[in-house]
């Protein structure tokens, strides 16, 4: 399944929808899923960034310890990083007509324990509905909304853990599905080395009311990413593994084990010239692996974005592109009670 697809679902609620009455936006629909050999999987939305900095770092990252509670919606156990009271907003103009966004709240209850609320929304605007012969009976919406909660648990000086539960609910024209999932992540971070692992469990759940009755699953991901900060310059690189459980699903089948593999990777740097502002570049190798055979290379799998600090606010901006026919910008917005 492609990484930019963003919703599969919303091509078999319209296709069910076409029995009855000829939908313009079809073809919008159909043209994000043109590589799914199987429909297995939905909620496809909970996989692009609500984090400039994770998007300027190739769409992924679990392991940069920053006070960002964006980068914590990404991996609940980096949570402990963010300030109490701490609220962060998110817009992306994902392509042409489809807008993504989210807003946030963390705050500690004790010493090593601290939550977050968060709710997301993608919407893909208004689609214009047709009978077969081509008149026009109105326009209808297409959306998916979700509210979570996290908290995180410091074990020691290096270990912690964390637990996202999400409730999801979508709603395309009169069909609605309402599913729930779990992220589980633990994190290590060795403050002498300046260097943090994490491993995290994504998207563990169920639909619990379906389309269709045909129950789909969660797009289910396990990852592992490494952050290290070199000694010398102000500089850290991050290695992210994605579909860690998932090694059958290609572009190409023909494709070698190394080519397979890396469209596992993703990479990123950060560069700090000062404390208070970062440059990040990324590299999705898959994302590029997408768009070469789609025919639109340029730029593919890369990403970059920056972002600055002045005293409790924070903004950021990150570009990238999730869809061969146009490009993304993420902005971000925080701010610290």
């Amino acid at each position: 399944m492609s990484y930019f697809k963003i919703h599969v679902s919303l091509a078999k609620i319209l296709l069910k929808m076409s029995k009855k009455s000829f939908i313009a936006g079809v073809l919008f629909s159909l043209s994000t899923c043109l590589s799914a050999q199987e429909i297995r999987e939905t909620f496809h939305f909970l996989s692009l960034p609500k984090s400039t900095h994770i998007a300027a770092l190739g769409g992924e990252n679990i392991s940069i310890l920053e006070d960002e509670l964006g980068n914590a919606l990404h991996n609940p156990a980096l949570l402990s990083t963010v300030s109490n009271h701490t609220i962060t907003l998110s817009y992306m103009n994902y392509m042409t007509g489809v807008n993504a966004g989210s807003a946030a709240y963390a705050f500690t209850s004790k010493e090593h324990l601290t939550w977050a609320f968060t709710g997301e929304f993608l919407s893909y605007g208004k689609m214009t509905q047709t009978d077969e012969q081509g008149t026009v009976l109105g326009s209808f919406s297409a959306k998916d909304i979700l509210l979570g909660g996290l908290f995180c648990y410091d074990f020691n000086t290096r270990w912690s853990g964390g637990v996202r539960l999400d409730l999801i609910y979508a709603h395309y024209e009169q069909f609605t599905a309402l599913a729930m999932g779990v992220n589980l992540g633990l994190n290590y971070y060795h403050e002498e080395k300046e260097v943090s692992v994490s491993l995290q469990a994504a998207h563990i759940g169920a639909e619990l009311k379906t389309f269709d009755n045909v129950r789909e699953k969660l797009p289910f991901d396990l990852t592992l990413g490494v952050s290290k900060d070199l000694r010398f310059i102000p500089v850290r690189l991050s290695l992210t593994m994605r579909h860690l459980t998932d090694w059958t699903s290609s572009t190409n089948q023909k494709e070698s084990a190394g080519k397979k593999l890396l469209n596992h990777l993703i990479v990123g740097i950060d560069i700090k010239p000062i404390q208070s502002f970062y440059i990040a570049l990324g590299y999705n190798f898959q994302r590029a692996d997408e768009f070469s055979l789609e025919g639109n290379s340029r730029w593919a799998g890369v990403s970059c974005g920056a972002g600055l600090q002045l005293k409790r606010i924070k903004f950021g901006a990150a570009y990238a592109k999730y869809h061969p026919t146009s490009s993304s910008l993420l902005f971000n917005l925080s701010y610290t009670l």
